[in-house]
């Protein structure tokens, strides 16, 4: 079956996608256009190569396949719980900011030229509004306080002393309306201070509780429910009998909560097609990830049903590796599923080609600008499919990490991003794509919460 097909149907042009969503807020990076696919082998799996789809043609398809559905409402969420979640709707502001003229230091509020009487009664943050000053006047004021009226300056603490009479003067120049932040210095009332599909990072849960909000009207986080599949996995302990631990149930959903989910579920199937069947029917969830079963064997179940169920398949299989027998189905109107081999470093490598661009349209997060680096040391390459290969960076060159077999951790684990290999390989020194792991990114993907 070639991409974009449903088992039984004619052919659909997977390009032909509603990219009209009112929350399709994804901005794509520059130099996005996927170049075109190497020949295939002639002695290499025909049938198989010709069905997969390269690896940049996949992870465009996986950004553009959620937009094919209904829109998603907005959802009215706690700032507490706002992190990570993507505006949708402006934030304008619901007050002046400042809300009234404050000092902007500690010191002395003066009235006129100095020297000046101080007042006994301090102005403090959050007390009421001293009296007007009159010429002459001074009152000692904190950070944040109200200004009283008629105030000329604020003359700094480290500025200013008092005579043996308790009169204070200036110990340097001081300019009308200094270290005041007047009235509306930052705002007014109603004016946008962020636009429709702004990242909600820390910066911008304080702005916005400056700006008087309780809540914020987000897109939603995706919803994500992880199927583990495979009798040979162990939940405690150490391997034995054939048996190995595994791997993926711990890993992804942490991961995929650092890309913005909310993963409702983790379940353990094992190798069993009616349990697997009974899960995808069921399944509220936006995105279903499976591990294993995507290949052609006698328990790898995935496609069986999924066929069974009408999925129509977008992505069967990439040219890429680790992960080359990964896919990417919709399930039903509303609901997608990626399926991972279900070696470890192939089922991360499924995670950034098809999990992370379908998640980042979902969740209405804006696409990273790809950005490359030289590598540190020579890669072998695949002869016709890219590579993912662990890196570590170090200054201006990423370093190739060893132990980077499909069922290795160890390198990934060390690694601050991974590095794209085109076919053929790459030299040292030579500028190659790469992609940040969650944890190694600036911004909001550090949170695993």
């Amino acid at each position: 079956m070639t991409p974009g097909t449903r088992a039984g149907a004619p052919a659909e042009d997977s390009d032909d996608l509603d990219v009209e969503e009112a929350l399709a807020l994804v901005r794509e990076p520059k130099n996005a256009a996927a170049p075109a696919a190497p020949a295939a082998a002639p002695d290499e799996g025909r049938h198989e190569r010709h069905r997969a789809t390269a690896w940049p043609r996949a992870r465009e398809v996986a950004a553009r396949a959620a937009r094919s559905g209904s829109r998603r409402t907005p959802v009215s969420v706690p700032l507490t719980e706002s992190l990570g979640l993507v505006l949708a709707t402006p934030l304008d502001a619901l007050t002046d900011l400042p809300s009234f003229d404050t000092s902007a230091m500690d010191g002395w509020a003066v009235a006129g030229p100095g020297p000046w009487a101080v007042r006994e009664q301090d102005a403090l943050a959050g007390h009421a509004l001293p009296a007007p000053l009159t010429d002459g006047e001074a009152v000692g004021i904190a950070t944040g306080a109200r200004i009283p009226a008629d105030t000329t300056a604020v003359l700094r603490t480290e500025h200013g002393r008092t005579d043996a009479q308790g009169r204070l003067h200036a110990t340097r120049e001081m300019n009308h309306g200094q270290d005041i932040r007047p009235r509306g210095q930052e705002c007014r009332s109603g004016d946008q201070l962020l636009p429709v599909g702004t990242l909600v990072t820390p910066a911008v849960l304080g702005l916005a509780a400056a700006a008087g909000y309780d809540t914020v009207t987000a897109v939603a986080r995706p919803r994500i429910e992880v199927l583990v599949l495979g009798d040979e996995l162990l939940t405690e302990g150490r391997p034995h009998d054939g048996l190995i631990r595994d791997a993926l149930g711990p890993m992804l959903p942490p991961w995929l909560r650092a890309m913005g989910a909310d993963v409702i579920g983790v379940r353990r199937l094992g190798d069993d097609a009616k349990a697997l069947h009974k899960a995808l029917t069921g399944s509220r969830a936006d995105l279903v990830v499976t591990t294993g079963g995507t290949a052609g064997g006698p328990v790898d179940h995935v496609h069986p049903t999924l066929e069974r169920m009408g999925a129509e398949l977008l992505v069967d299989g990439v040219k890429v590796r680790p992960g080359h027998p990964m896919l990417l189905a919709r399930t039903k109107e509303n609901q997608h599923l990626v399926g991972l081999p279900g070696n470890p470093l192939a089922a991360v490598s499924g995670l950034l080609t098809l999990a992370e661009p379908l998640l980042r349209t979902l969740a209405a997060r804006p696409a990273p600008e790809p950005y490359t680096l030289a590598l540190g040391e020579a890669v072998h390459g695949h002869p016709y499919d890219t590579r993912l290969v662990p890196v570590v960076l170090r200054g201006d060159r990423a370093m190739p990490l060893h132990y980077n077999g499909p069922a290795m951790l160890r390198g990934v684990a060390a690694a601050d991003a991974m590095a794209v290999v085109p076919p053929g390989g790459a030299q040292q020194g030579e500028e190659t794509e790469l992609l940040d792991l969650p944890w190694a990114a600036a911004g909001i993907g550090v949170c695993f919460t």
